[in-house]
């Protein structure tokens, strides 16, 4: 078989590396493994419980945006205006109205026609309001449509994004799932309760809303030990979030949260530290800017950790009230705390009249984006504008963020002219031309995933990034990281060499098994996945086993995603059961049916099983939906140049042309198509085309020149080979050729 139609996700195979090196283990103990058992709802006692003897914290955090995370829909939770409304955006007009004491919406659903949905929960409450409804099988929904709680009318959360019904993104499918998407942290003691083969919720809570015990922990052995101990009381270590939690542990307890995340655990229990539950999203397209800066929600832990603040134990609770979250000062006071405002509060500092808004600190330091559209959120990496990097790689800065009629170019004259050169080095000029793939673009990364001064964020983002680059030039470097220090790095690195069709790095994930932290462990296991459990060495034997477990239990919990379906279908990959990738790769398209990426790698696995019609099918399905995507007639027509159909090969590699100019494969394989067919003067046409392209591309060369021997035109064969001798003096091959011309 073509070695081009090998399967998208391992379309490369890497040779063994050098194991002189010897692992060293980063833990040696089974008591890592964590009970991951249940809290009873009934250990949770309730907000009014806490108010009896917690009145002050109550008040701040009554009305608060956690006390008000959700709720039951009744007349006094609802801010939206039922009163027989209608809001009509992308086509699709939605009614809002009541019946009784109950609220309802008339709109578009799965079906793309219209229907009658009750209005069960509220969502929030500035700068809006979303509404929930109830679906079959245990499903609830998030409405498209959002109650702006400032102007006070209904408004598309989505307005320039038109979504049709049979999409996954559709509010009644996956995207606005609130079982999957939003309980976790709208709730308190949530048990997502998914049951893949049904495709059901059985979704449960203690608490409506985030109360007291969502952050605190479970109140009813605390308020068990202040009966029984009175004044004598003392903390026996059962809460959480108290005056004792460091300053990074805080951060780590509020990211639960605050974080873009994969889950690895069940539900959340209180046990172990967050990465034994939660993983976050690292600094890549399309969440962050080149430089890290904020592009999709984030929820403020990916841009926080990334501050000299956070570095220098700056914790949540220095800026934010704990219970009404609210800010601590307002304008520049808040600053002022650490930063001496004879320093950095005037105008020799910010070149901006004092009391204006260029004059802030946040709008300088803290710039931010609407998300939901209307929440506006800003940026907590706290960094210095760098208009000279917007130049460079594109990213956004303050300067001509505010300065509108003004461009980057602009901004960096003047930033220089204010403030001098840059006098030291930030992390983002070493991360940005990695993450846009700049030529060199590899050696920053490199220094920054072995830099332990940045922040771990950074060395792990830089340690992901870096494989965009082959990772099979790094695998020494990413077998060293395996054993850092930074578990977010270790767990990049896993990541990285887990992409590799390869068992070569078994003895360098084995210890890993046995990891502090459980989303590094369930890593490591998938990374072994090519790994026979007969193979399994004696003294990992039972680790195995344990991980083996934690990690079932994660891709089960998390199977209504479809990223995870891909996932269990990639684990049987590399055990080499292709019928039960095939799978789960079908279960996945079953819930995203417009998801062409999964049909792509159906495609090419039923090819591989021999199944050319449902693999034709599959091709032919990408092309309806999406006609302007070349690399699917390239991938067509390759499939029927394996089976001998060279007449709709060719037809399909003509469209992959128009559609991929810069593609020189797609020149190569038309060339050799014609040139099978004795077609030479097409062929010859084929091969120049791509020469236009790329004037140097040696396999162009090759089979030009090869073209021209076979059809006669000796003196062109001749030209074309010496050529290739000047450009690869040291290829004998080349040199045998023109003899035998």
């Amino acid at each position: 078989m073509n070695s081009l139609l090998v399967f998208i996700l391992f379309i490369l195979f890497f040779i063994s590396c050098d194991k002189k090196d010897e692992y060293k283990a980063v833990i040696d103990d089974s008591s890592v493994f964590l009970s991951g058992k249940m809290i009873p709802d009934d250990h949770f006692l309730g907000d009014q419980k806490c108010k009896e003897c917690h009145q002050d914290q109550f008040k701040k955090w009554e009305g608060s945006h956690h006390d008000k995370a959700m709720d039951l829909a009744d007349s006094i939770s609802i801010l939206g205006d039922f009163n027989d409304q209608t809001f009509t955006s992308q086509g699709v007009t939605s009614h809002f109205y009541k019946k009784g004491k109950d609220f309802y919406v008339n709109t578009d659903g799965p079906d793309g026609k219209n229907h009658d949905y009750k209005i069960i929960y509220t969502f929030g409450i500035t700068p809006l309001q979303q509404y929930i409804v109830q679906f079959p099988d245990g499903h609830y929904q998030c409405l498209r449509t959002a109650w702006d709680s400032v102007e006070h009318k209904w408004f598309d959360l989505y307005p320039d994004f038109k979504v049709v019904h049979s999409e996954w993104l559709h509010w009644s499918r996956g995207g606005l799932n609130w079982n999957n998407m939003c309980s976790d942290c709208h709730s308190t003691n949530v048990r997502k309760n998914y049951d893949e083969k049904t495709h059901s919720y059985n979704t449960e809570f203690a608490i409506i809303n985030v109360n007291c015990e969502a952050c605190h922990g479970p109140g009813k052995e605390h308020v068990a030990d202040v009966d029984k101990l009175g004044e004598d009381y003392m903390d026996s270590g059962t809460f959480q979030m108290t005056i004792e939690t460091g300053p990074k542990e805080l951060v780590d307890q509020c990211a639960r949260c605050h974080m873009r995340r994969e889950q690895f655990s069940e539900f959340f229990n209180f046990e172990g530290t967050m990465l034994d539950h939660y993983y976050p999203q690292l600094l890549e397209a399309p969440l962050y800017q080149a430089d890290g800066q904020i592009l999709d929600e984030d929820y403020v832990y990916g841009s926080f950790t990334q501050s000299k603040m956070y570095q220098n134990d700056v914790t949540c609770t220095d800026c934010h009230d704990a219970h009404s979250l609210k800010l601590k000062f307002d304008g520049n006071k808040l600053c002022a705390q650490c930063h001496v405002p004879e320093k950095y509060d005037t105008p020799t500092h910010h070149f901006h009249e004092q009391n204006t808004d260029g004059a802030k600190c946040i709008n300088c330091h803290m710039t931010g984006r609407f998300y939901m559209g209307n929440d506006f959120r800003r940026d907590h990496s706290f960094r210095v504008p760098r208009p000279d990097l917007s130049v460079k790689y594109g990213n956004p800065n303050a300067c001509s963020g505010c300065h509108t009629d003004k461009d980057d170019v602009w901004a960096a004259e003047n930033f220089t002219k204010l403030f001098g050169e840059v006098d030291s080095i930030h992390y983002s000029e070493k991360l940005a031309p990695g993450i846009t793939m700049q030529p060199n673009g590899h050696e920053g990364l490199i220094e920054l995933m072995h830099d332990k001064h940045q922040p771990e964020i950074v060395r792990a983002s830089a340690t992901k990034v870096l494989s965009n680059y082959n990772a099979q030039n790094f695998v020494q470097d990413y077998i060293t990281l395996l054993n850092d220090e930074s578990a977010l790095v270790r767990g990049a690195s896993v990541d990285v060499l887990s992409g590799i069709n390869t068992t070569d790095y078994n003895a360098y994930f084995l210890p890993l098994l046995e990891d502090p932290k459980r989303s590094v462990r369930v890593k490591a296991f998938y990374g072994l996945g090519g790994l026979a459990e007969a193979e399994v060495p004696e003294v990992y034997k039972e680790s195995y086993q344990k991980v083996k477990k934690e990690f079932w239990l994660h891709l089960d919990t998390n199977a209504d995603f479809v990223g995870i379906r891909m996932k269990k279908g990639d684990y049987f990959l590399k055990q080499g059961n292709l019928e039960k990738a095939i799978e789960y790769f079908e279960t996945a398209q079953a819930i995203d049916v417009l998801n062409n990426q999964i049909r792509i790698n159906l495609a090419t696995l039923y090819y591989n099983i021999n199944d050319y019609k449902k693999a034709e099918e599959a091709f032919k399905t990408v092309i309806e939906q999406e006609p302007e995507y070349g690399p699917v007639y390239y991938s067509l027509a390759l499939m029927y140049a394996e089976l001998n159909r060279e007449d709709e090969a060719i037809e399909q590699l003509k469209i992959a042309m128009v559609k991929m100019p810069d593609n020189i494969r797609v020149y190569y394989n038309l060339g050799l198509l014609y040139d099978k067919k004795q077609d030479f003067k097409n062929g010859e046409k084929a091969l120049v085309s791509g020469l236009k392209v790329d004037a140097t591309n040696e396999g162009l060369l090759y089979a030009l020149a090869y073209l021209y021997s076979k059809s006669d035109q000796k003196v062109k064969a001749k030209n074309i080979v010496q050529r290739l001798i000047d450009l690869y003096p040291n290829n004998q091959q080349y040199r045998n050729f023109l003899n035998q011309l």
